[in-house]
C-alpha cells in the first residue's frame, strides 16, 4: 500500500517489527499505524463493550480504536495508541480486548446481545436477585471490563521529572505555533516550543500546499533551522502539554525513550513542570466523524487522517477510496489521492448545493446510509435524490468538520463558546490568564489565517512581557474558505443492527444518547455518565460535539444551551510512573535510619517503618520464639530495672526570638509564656477547624529560646503549620522556627534504675531535688555537650538525653552495655506501645484528625485567658457534649481474651449495625504488668460509663467479646513513679 514518491519517511532505513505474532517491515519515521496500513493490516482491535472489529480511525493522539499493548522484556504497556507509537527494530505489539484472537473474538457474542446492553443497562439489569451481585454479576463484569492487560510485574523502567521556565510557551508546532515561536524568538524572548508529535510542522506535514512559495514541509524545516540556531529557543518534540495549572504552570509529558529499543538508564518518559509568563495555544483542531449506520468498520477513517497517511507516510489506506464529507476543505483529500494515482470511487457531499466539479463522480445532497464488511469495509450504500445504490470501496474517508482543540483553555474552569459559522466550540476570550489561543485552536481554518493568528498571538504575548516586537512578514499561503453545513448523524434502516456510532472508544450510539434524554438524563454531564460518552480513551476528542448535538435535538434545545462536558487534565494519558518519577520503592518512601540502627540490627531487632524512619520493633533474646515474649520481657525490664529506647525520630523544632513565647501561646492551647527557663511543659496543638493536630512537650532553654518536640508522624505537618501561622498571622513578629530533628540523637532512659544509669555516664550526677520531673538543662556526657530532659512516656522515672547526632551510636552502645549490667537493656516499639497504653498516653492512633480536645479529656487545656489557633472553632456546637465519642480505657472480662484495634463497640443485647455503633477501638496491647490485654477507645459519653460492659466486635478477625469500660490510665494513676 506504499505510494512511490510520497511521504516524509526514510525509505533507506528499513525497520522490522512484530504485531500479533507476525513479522512486518516498515521505514524509519513510520508510526505503528502507518506501518500496519502499509502492510495491508486494517483490523487492529476490538471495541470495548460489544467487541466489534475496529480499525485505525485517525492519525494522532485522539485515536479511539487502535489501542495496542507494547511488549518489552516481560513488561506490557497497555492502551498505547498505534497512531503515536513510532516503530523501531524489535518493537513487539499486540491487539487487545480480544480472545483468542483479533479475527475471532469469543466476546463478540456481546454484539448479538446488543438489544439488552443499551445505555445504563447495568443499572437496570443487575438489581435482582440481590444475592447474585456479589457472587455472579460483579465478578463477571470485572473479568470482562477494562482494556489491555498488565504483566503483573513491577515496572522497573526509568522515568524522570524536570522543571523549565520561559517567557513564552508555544503549544503546538503547526503554522500558527511556528509563526508564534519565530516572532517571539526573534524578539529575544525565552521560548519553549512543544509538540506531541515526533516531527514538528503539524498539518503542513500532511498537506501539499505551499507556504512562502515553498512546499509546506520545506518551509517548516527552514523555520525550525532558524529556531534551532537561536540560544533562547528550546524545541521539545514528543512532548504533550497535558494540563494548565495555577500561576502559569503547565504539565507536560515527554516521550523520551518510547521510540527506540529499551536501553539501560534511558528514561521512558519525563514529566515536565513548565512555568511560563505567557503562552500561545496552537494545538490545532480535531476532525470529527459523522454518525451514519455502521460507521465503525475497519477501513472507515477520518478524511484528514487518510490525507496524512498519504502525504506524510506515503501510504494509501485503500485501493478504492470514497469520500463522505460536509466541508469544502475535505475535498483536498480526494484531490491528493487522485494526484497520487489512487482510485477515488466517489465523493458523497450531503450539501445539496455542493460543487460537483471534480475528477471523479460527485453526489451532492447524498448521504451514506449503510456499510458492509465485517472485518473490513467492502462497500457502502448511499441515498441520493430518492434512490439508493451501492459503491464498492475498501476505504471511506469521512469528515463532519473540525473541532478546535479547546481542552487546555477549560482546565481552569472556563467554558468554550459556540461558533455558528464553524459549527464548533471555540475558546472563550481570556479563559486562562496569559494563555492566548491561535490558529485552528481558535477557529482559524486556513493556513494563511493560522500564520496570521500565530504572529498576532506572539505580538500580544510580547506586549504583555514588555518586549519590543520585531517585524516578521507573513509568508503567502492558501486562504480558502472553510465552507461547512452541519451534519451530525444520518438516520438508517435496520433498527438495532444498523447503529450510528458516536463514541467509538465506548461503543456509544445515537440511540444511547436519545435514550438518556428520554429517561430524563437531559443534563450533558448526566448524559455523559449514563452512556459513558466521552469517557475513558475518547475524552470527548472525537465524539463530544456530535453527541451534544444529538442531545440538543432530543431535548429541543440548541447546542449552546446544551453546553459541553467538563474538560479536565490530563489532555492525553500520563503514566503514574512518570508523574511520580523517582518515587518508586525507596524513592516513594525514603529510608531514614537512626544512629542506633546498626547496633539494633546486631541484636536481631526486626525493623518497622514509623514516619519513614526505621525503628526496632523488639529485641529478641535466645529462647524467645515470638514477639510477645520479647515484648513482655522488655515491659517488665522497664518497670523493674531500666530500659533504653532511641526516640530520635520525635520531631524537634528550635524556636527563637523575642516573640517566641508569645508565638507558642498562639499555636498551643495552653500557656507557654509563663514557663520558667529550664522547665518542660506538655502542650496541645489544634488545627484551625478546632480538631487536635498534635501533642508534645516544649522545653524553655533560654529566655527567648524554646525546643518543641512533636510526634514522629506529625513532624513535617507541624513544621508546615508553624511556618504558615508565622507568615499568615504573625507577620512582623520576631520569631524563627527551624527543624533540628536530624541534628540530635536522643535516647529515653526509663525505669527505677534510670537515674543510677545516667549518673554513670554524666560528668556531673543528677540530683532529683535539683532536677525534678519536667526539668531540662545542659549536661556533659564524657566531655560532650548534651541536653537532658526529665520526661517520661513510660510512667516510670524517665529521662531523655540528647547529643549531637555524630555521637549517637557511641552513646547508645555505651548506655546499653551499662544497662545490661543492671538487669536492663534496649526496648522497642512494641514495648513502648504497651508502656504508654498502661499510662493512657495518646499517639496519632487516637489524635487521628477528627477528635477534639474534649474527646480526649483535655478541654481544660484550652486556656480561657488567651486566644489560640482553633480555639473558637473548638467551641462550636457539636464538638463538645455527651453525644461525642470520648476517650476511655478497655479491659476484657476474661484475662485470655484479645482486643483488636479497629473493632467497634456496641451495647450488649443491641443489634450489631451502623445505627447502634457506640464507638471504636484505637490502640491495644498485651499488658505484662496487668496480666491481660488493654486498649484505648472512643465511646459515646464514655467518661460517664466507667464500669459498664460493652460488646467489642471485629468481624474481620472474628472477635466478639465483652469488655469493661475503665479509666484510660491503668498504671500508677497518681504518677508517683515518674515523679520519684
Amino acid at each position: 500500500m506504499r505510494i512511490e514518491g510520497k511521504g516524509l519517511i526514510d525509505r533507506d532505513s528499513r525497520v522490522g517489527f512484530r504485531f500479533d505474532g507476525r513479522d512486518y517491515m516498515g521505514f524509519k519515521g513510520d508510526t505503528l499505524a502507518s506501518a500496519l496500513l502499509a502492510n495491508g493490516v486494517r483490523l487492529v482491535g476490538r471495541s470495548f463493550k460489544y467487541h466489534r472489529p475496529r480499525g485505525i480511525l485517525t492519525a494522532g493522539s485522539e485515536e479511539p480504536n487502535a489501542l495496542v499493548e507494547i511488549l518489552e522484556d516481560g513488561q506490557q504497556t497497555p492502551n498505547t495508541r498505534a497512531t503515536v507509537q513510532e516503530i523501531f527494530d524489535g518493537l513487539q505489539a499486540k491487539s487487545q480486548n480480544r480472545w483468542p484472537s483479533v479475527r475471532f473474538d469469543a466476546l463478540a457474542i456481546n454484539d448479538l446481545a446488543a438489544p439488552f446492553l443499551s445505555a445504563g443497562f447495568y443499572y437496570k439489569t443487575f438489581m435482582w436477585p440481590r444475592a447474585f451481585w456479589e457472587k455472579l454479576y460483579e465478578p463477571a463484569i470485572r473479568r470482562a471490563a477494562g482494556l489491555g492487560s498488565l504483566s503483573g510485574r513491577h515496572d522497573e523502567a526509568v522515568y524522570e521529572k524536570a522543571f523549565a521556565f520561559c517567557d513564552l510557551l508555544v503549544i503546538g508546532s503547526g503554522p500558527a505555533g511556528l509563526m508564534a515561536a519565530l516572532t517571539a524568538g526573534r524578539a529575544g524572548a525565552d521560548v519553549i516550543l512543544a509538540d506531541e508529535d515526533a516531527r514538528m510542522g503539524g498539518r503542513l506535514l500532511a498537506e501539499t500546499g505551499t507556504v512562502g512559495g515553498q512546499h509546506g514541509p520545506d518551509w517548516v524545516e527552514e523555520v525550525l533551522g532558524e529556531l534551532r540556531a537561536m540560544p533562547n529557543v528550546r524545541l521539545m518534540t514528543r512532548t504533550t502539554v497535558t494540563g494548565v495549572h495555577d500561576d502559569g504552570t503547565y504539565a507536560a509529558l515527554e516521550r523520551v525513550g518510547l521510540h527506540v529499543a529499551p536501553r539501560p538508564n534511558l528514561p521512558r518518559e519525563c514529566f515536565w513542570r513548565i512555568v511560563a509568563r505567557q503562552a500561545v495555544l496552537a494545538s490545532g483542531a480535531l476532525e470529527r466523524p459523522i454518525a451514519f449506520p455502521s460507521n465503525d468498520r475497519p477501513g472507515i477513517m477520518m478524511a484528514g487522517a487518510v490525507r496524512a497517511y498519504l502525504n506524510r507516510w506515503g501510504v494509501a489506506p485503500g485501493k478504492r477510496v470514497t469520500l463522505f464529507a460536509n466541508t469544502d476543505a475535505a475535498r483536498a483529500t480526494a484531490r491528493d489521492l487522485m494526484a497520487a494515482g489512487v482510485k477515488v470511487a466517489a465523493i458523497i457531499d450531503p450539501r445539496p448545493d455542493a460543487s460537483t466539479v471534480e475528477d471523479c463522480p460527485v453526489y451532492a445532497g447524498a448521504q451514506v446510509i449503510d456499510t458492509a464488511g465485517r472485518l473490513g469495509l467492502s462497500r457502502i450504500t448511499i441515498a441520493h435524490r430518492g434512490s439508493e445504490f451501492r459503491i464498492e470501496t475498501d476505504c471511506l474517508a469521512m469528515s463532519g468538520g473540525w473541532n478546535p482543540t479547546v481542552h487546555l483553555t477549560c482546565h481552569k474552569g472556563g467554558r468554550p463558546v459556540w461558533n455558528e459559522a464553524l459549527a464548533a466550540f471555540v475558546p472563550a476570550p481570556g479563559a486562562v490568564a496569559g494563555l492566548i489561543p491561535a490558529g485552528s485552536a481558535n477557529g482559524a481554518m486556513s493556513t494563511a489565517a493560522c500564520l496570521r493568528e500565530g504572529r498576532d498571538a506572539a505580538l500580544s504575548a510580547l506586549a504583555a512581557l514588555d518586549r519590543s516586537a520585531p517585524d516578521v512578514p507573513l509568508p503567502e499561503a492558501e486562504d480558502d474558505t472553510y465552507g461547512i453545513a452541519p451534519l451530525w448523524h444520518v438516520p438508517g434502516k435496520g433498527g438495532m443492527w444498523k447503529r450510528q456510532w458516536l463514541d467509538f472508544a465506548n461503543d456509544v450510539t445515537v440511540k444511547d444518547v436519545k435514550l438518556a434524554a428520554q429517561e430524563n438524563y437531559a443534563s450533558v454531564e448526566h448524559m455523559k455518565r449514563y452512556t459513558t460518552q466521552g469517557m475513558a480513551p475518547d475524552q470527548g476528542k472525537n465524539s463530544n460535539v456530535a453527541a451534544l448535538a444529538v442531545l440538543a435535538d432530543a431535548t429541543g434545545r440548541g447546542i449552546p444551551e446544551t453546553g459541553t462536558t467538563t474538560f479536565r487534565p490530563p489532555f492525553a494519558p500520563v503514566s503514574v510512573a512518570a508523574m511520580g518519577a523517582g518515587g518508586r520503592g525507596k524513592g516513594f518512601a525514603p529510608q531514614r535510619f537512626l544512629t542506633s540502627h546498626e547496633a539494633s540490627l546486631e541484636r536481631g531487632a526486626p525493623m518497622i517503618e514509623a514516619g519513614m524512619w526505621y525503628r526496632p520493633s523488639y529485641f529478641p533474646r535466645p529462647g524467645e520464639a515470638t514477639w510477645r515474649e520479647a515484648c513482655d520481657r522488655e515491659v517488665a525490664m522497664v518497670r523493674h530495672a531500666v530500659g533504653i529506647c532511641d526516640v530520635s525520630t520525635l520531631g524537634k523544632i528550635d524556636i527563637q526570638g523575642r516573640d517566641a513565647a508569645r508565638f507558642l501561646d498562639f499555636v498551643y492551647t495552653n500557656t507557654f509564656s509563663t514557663l520558667p527557663v529550664g522547665r518542660v511543659r506538655y502542650g496541645l496543638m489544634l488545627r484551625e477547624d478546632g480538631h487536635v493536630m498534635d501533642d508534645g512537650t516544649t522545653a524553655r532553654l533560654g529566655e527567648t529560646h524554646f525546643l518543641m518536640t512533636t510526634t514522629t508522624a506529625a513532624a513535617g505537618q507541624v513544621m508546615r503549620h508553624l511556618d504558615f501561622v508565622r507568615q499568615a498571622y504573625c507577620a512582623g513578629w520576631d520569631v524563627h522556627c527551624l527543624s533540628v530533628t536530624e541534628n540530635w540523637a536522643q535516647f529515653a532512659v526509663a525505669g527505677p534504675k534510670a537515674r543510677a544509669l545516667l549518673n554513670s555516664v554524666l560528668d556531673a550526677p543528677v540530683d532529683p531535688e535539683a532536677f525534678p520531673f519536667m526539668a531540662c538543662g545542659p549536661v556533659r556526657v564524657h566531655g560532650v555537650d548534651a541536653r537532658l530532659f526529665r520526661i517520661s512516656f513510660s510512667g516510670e522515672e524517665g529521662y531523655e538525653i540528647a547529643v549531637p547526632a555524630r555521637y549517637g551510636e557511641a552513646l547508645f552502645r555505651d548506655l546499653l552495655a551499662r544497662a545490661e549490667t543492671m538487669g536492663g537493656g534496649p526496648y522497642g516499639m512494641e514495648a513502648l506501645n504497651v508502656l504508654r497504653l498502661e499510662k493512657g498516653f495518646i499517639t496519632h492512633a487516637e489524635i487521628h484528625g477528627r477528635v477534639t480536645a474534649f474527646d480526649i479529656g483535655m478541654e481544660r487545656m484550652i486556656s480561657p485567658k488567651k486566644d489560640c489557633i482553633g480555639k473558637a472553632a473548638a467551641q462550636r456546637p457539636g464538638l463538645m457534649g455527651p453525644e461525642r465519642e470520648q476517650l476511655v480505657g478497655l479491659k476484657p472480662t476474661l484475662p485470655d481474651q484479645m482486643l483488636t484495634a479497629g473493632a467497634h463497640l456496641f451495647t450488649p443485647g443491641e443489634e450489631v449495625c451502623r445505627a447502634s455503633d457506640q464507638g471504636y477501638v484505637t490502640s491495644v496491647g498485651p499488658s505484662a504488668t496487668l496480666g491481660h490485654w488493654i486498649g484505648l477507645a472512643f465511646l459515646k459519653n464514655g467518661r460517664a460509663r466507667n464500669g459498664e460492659m460493652v460488646r467489642v466486635v471485629d468481624h474481620l478477625r472474628k472477635i466478639d467479646i465483652l469488655a469493661e469500660v475503665c479509666d484510660p490510665v491503668f498504671h500508677d494513676p497518681e504518677g508517683r513513679k515518674l515523679r520519684a
